[in-house]
């Protein structure tokens, strides 16, 4: 059975229509299906169960910075230090108090919670390490300015609790926590010079607590505003800084950021660990795990000094660029953040301190989105904390350290999404998408190519039909072959004619 020519014509048409309404409305479903899917709304599936409860195993692996020549460094040498580590912690993230709100925002607590990782690390939380006294040498700066008979009372409390300047302590004990006399006495006699009480530990107040209340925009009435905070414990900024800009709380929580992001936009997010809003900046996009992705890095200026950076001026007084004076939110205790080894930092600063390298590969920052939907894909963020430190007149316990900023450990909490939610993920956020995108070229070149073969069979039948193709009597070639014939048969009857007489 033949197929006639306008059947695959109107087959083509209707095919390469289809294609084409797939290509024009496919982006508008898209973009639907993300802004239901993205906002913090219970009805909405895989975002807000990421949302609830990150699925992505999160680790922070800790690096220390051993001191190798304290007795040196006390007669005003060179520091000289050696990394140890990582030490590895499972970090564990749940959002608790969750409370939505009339005005299209939602609050909530975050909490925290640490377990070590023996198979990740490269040591046991046994193992101990010479360090800065942050504790004896942190107070000694704060006492600097007190008349001379209480520093030498301060003096005296230090060689009573056999205080120094450099302790031997184990990792869980830096970590979590110790018990030291000194915390006691200086809450006895200096009050309100540390605000806190018990153990003391570089980390004893991040395990299972949590970052404060944040309220933020759920996405409902603006999906552009989706995840940005509106306040944090109340407040739309904060006060530790010297600038309205420099407080000024923006951005997301750093979890999840608006969906629909360009290589012009920032990732812009408030960290309560770091006392301000960080923002990091587009450098390329790629492919993470099979899914487009933009990867975001720190600017050079993110711990820039105002010298260098006229913007960071409210976060002065400033040490060298490179990093940032978070003492007015930690407790006034000479604490530097930075990036590790001093890295996009002023040289100087690493310089002064044997054992540092500073690289990109290893040091850097990073967060792989996905632009559509603005979920991270891969994160690791690292800073590094450093104790300003310097002999103390008066106070003989510090002896003749010369000023330097000492490193007393560099931190990296790092993830990525994998397993089911990547599963599901890719299913309906790339894989679905990329089937319509493929349906609809594929509609249309099919529908082309029918339409072109019926063009053709209809011209060949046309052609077939007409008299000059011999179809039927008449002029033209068919006749000309007729009226040859007769003329041959003519003249062999001629021919016999002849021949009978």
């Amino acid at each position: 059975m033949k197929v006639r020519p306008v059947v695959l014509a109107v087959a083509g048409v209707l095919l390469a229509v289809s294609g084409t309404v797939l290509l024009l409305v496919t982006p508008a479903i898209v973009d639907r299906q993300v802004v239901a899917k993205v906002r913090i709304d219970p009805d909405s599936g895989l975002s807000y169960t990421m949302w609830r409860d990150v699925p992505v195993p999160f680790y922070m692996s800790v690096y220390f910075f051993e001191v190798k020549n304290p007795q040196e460094i006390l007669h005003g040498e060179k520091p000289v230090v050696g990394q140890r580590g990582p030490y590895v912690y499972r970090e564990y993230r749940q959002k608790s108090n969750i409370t939505f709100h009339n005005n299209y925002t939602v609050s909530f607590r975050e909490y925290r919670r640490y377990h070590f990782c023996r198979k990740r690390s490269a040591g046991n939380e046994s193992d101990e390490l010479i360090l800065p006294n942050m504790l004896a040498l942190g107070a000694a700066l704060m006492v600097e300015d007190l008349p001379y008979t209480l520093k030498l009372i301060f003096s005296t409390a230090l060689k009573t609790f056999n205080e120094t300047p450099f302790i031997k302590k184990s990792v869980k004990e830096i970590m979590w926590g110790y018990d030291d006399p000194l915390v006691d006495f200086l809450n006895r006699i200096f009050p309100g010079i540390i605000p806190f009480k018990g153990k003391f530990g570089l980390f004893v107040e991040m395990n299972n607590s949590d970052t404060g209340l944040f309220t933020v925009h759920t996405g409902t009435d603006n999906i552009t505003k989706v995840h940005l905070v509106d306040n944090w414990n109340g407040v739309k900024e904060v006060n530790y800084w010297h600038s309205e800009q420099c407080n000024m709380i923006n951005g997301t929580t750093g979890e999840m950021w608006p969906p629909f992001m360009t290589p012009s936009d920032t990732l812009t997010f408030y960290s309560p660990d770091s006392c301000r809003t960080l923002e990091l900046v587009f450098q390329e996009s790629g492919w993470t795990f099979d899914i487009p992705s933009y990867r975001y890095v720190a600017p050079k200026t993110m711990f820039a000094n105002g010298t260098v950076y006229p913007p960071n001026k409210g976060f002065c007084p400033c040490r060298q660029s490179g990093v940032l004076n978070v003492s007015t939110c930690r407790h006034n205790s000479q604490v530097f953040i930075s990036h590790p080894h001093f890295y996009n930092a002023d040289p100087e600063l690493w310089e002064a301190i044997d054992g540092l390298h500073p690289n990109e590969r290893d040091h850097a920052l990073f967060i792989d989105i996905h632009p559509l939907t603005g979920i991270p894909l891969n994160v690791s963020v690292k800073l590094q904390l450093n104790l300003f430190v310097k002999a103390v007149k008066g106070i003989t316990e510090t002896g003749k350290i010369q000023p330097v900023l000492l490193p007393l450990l560099w931190f990296e909490e790092s993830g990525y999404i994998s397993g089911p939610p990547l599963h599901t993920f890719y299913q309906f956020l790339v894989l679905v998408p990329s089937i319509f995108q493929c349906l609809q070229y594929i509609l249309i070149a099919v529908g082309c190519l029918l339409l072109l073969v019926g063009a053709v069979l209809q011209i060949m039948t046309l052609k077939r039909q007409s008299p000059g193709n011999g179809t039927s009597p008449g002029t033209g070639e068919g006749s000309q072959r007729t009226l040859e014939r007769l003329l041959l048969r003519h003249g062999d009857s001629n021919k016999t004619s002849l021949e009978q007489t």
